[in-house]
C-alpha cells in the first residue's frame, strides 16, 4: 500500500505548518521524516493518519489491486499510560477492531508474539504505569504493529531508547517492513540512524519539502546546511553507510 502525498497543507490557525508537500512512500520499505524541530515532521504524519485536518491530497494505493482502506498503526510521540492496564491490555488495544467482549486466542498469541519479537514479553502483566520511558515506548510501538497494519506511521519511536535498544527497534522495524510489505513512515531526529535503517527520507524545513530520496543521495553538506542551518561533515562508515557529523551552526563563530 503506497502513500502518496500531493501538495499536502496542514495549518493551525494562521501558522502553516506544512506547505505542499510531495512525495510517495512506497510498500517494503521505511521512509524517515526528518528535520529541525518545527519543520512539520508530525504534522505531516498526523495527517496522514487521519488526526489532523490537511489540504491537498493523501492517496493510498494497493500495488496489488486490492481496494478499502488499510489497517494503520499509529504511535504518536507524547504517550500517556493509561490508568490501571497491564502490558497485555494495552497492546491488545491495537486489534480494537477485531475484540469481542471474550477474547479471542488469536488476538493474544498475535499480541504476545510482537511483544516477543520487540524483547518485552516479560513485561506482559506488569502495569505500564509502572514502566521506564523507554519501556513504555517499546510497548506502544508494539500497540502499533499488534493489528497487523498494513500502514504504520511512528513518531519519533526511539526517543526514549538508550543506542542498544534504538538500533534493536530500527533494526527489526526495518525487518518487519520488508516481511510484511508495511508502509512505513518514521520521524527521525537523529540522521544516522535514518541514514543508517531508512530506505528514504523525506527532509523537511519550514514546513516545506528539502528533499527526498535514498539517504546516500539526499544527505549532503548543502542539504543538511539548507534543512538545519548548520555545517556538517558527510562520510561513509566501514559498512557503506552514510555518516553526518555536525560541526558548527552556521551563524556561530568557526572553531578555533
Amino acid at each position: 500500500m503506497s502513500i502518496t502525498l500531493q501538495n499536502l497543507g496542514v495549518r493551525y490557525g494562521a501558522r502553516l505548518a506544512v506547505a505542499d508537500v510531495s512525495f510517495t512512500a512506497q510498500p517494503g520499505r521505511v521512509t524517515a521524516v526528518c528535520g529541525p524541530n518545527g519543520s512539520g515532521k508530525s504534522s505531516l504524519v498526523r495527517a496522514v493518519a487521519g488526526l489532523t485536518p490537511s489540504t491537498g491530497s493523501i492517496g493510498l494505493a494497493d500495488p496489488a489491486g486490492g481496494s478499502g482502506r488499510p489497517r494503520l498503526g499509529y504511535m504518536p510521540q507524547d504517550i500517556t499510560a493509561p490508568p490501571a492496564l497491564s502490558v497485555i491490555e494495552v497492546v491488545l488495544l491495537g486489534r480494537l477492531s477485531s475484540l469481542a467482549l471474550r477474547i479471542d486466542p488469536a488476538d493474544l498469541e498475535a499480541a504476545a508474539g510482537v511483544l516477543d519479537r520487540l524483547g518485552i514479553a516479560p513485561l506482559a502483566n506488569r502495569d505500564v504505569r509502572e514502566l521506564s520511558g523507554g519501556q513504555r515506548q517499546l510497548v506502544f510501538l508494539a500497540q502499533a504493529l499488534c493489528g497487523s497494519p498494513g500502514v504504520i506511521l511512528l513518531d519519533e519511536p526511539t526517543s526514549a531508547l538508550d543506542l542498544r535498544h534504538q538500533l534493536q527497534v530500527l533494526g527489526l522495524l526495518r525487518e518487519l517492513v520488508r516481511e510484511r510489505g508495511l508502509t512505513c513512515l518514521v520521524v527521525l531526529h537523529d540522521l544516522n540512524a535514518a541514514a543508517r535503517y531508512a530506505d528514504d527520507v523525506a527532509l523537511m524545513a519550514g514546513g516545506r519539502l528539502v528533499g527526498y530520496g535514498p539517504p546516500a543521495g539526499l544527505f549532503t553538506c548543502d542539504s543538511i546546511a539548507q534543512a538545519f542551518g548548520v555545517e556538517a561533515a558527510v562520510g561513509v562508515a566501514t559498512d557503506g553507510c552514510v555518516t553526518i557529523t555536525a560541526l558548527r551552526p552556521l551563524d556561530g563563530p568557526k572553531p578555533v
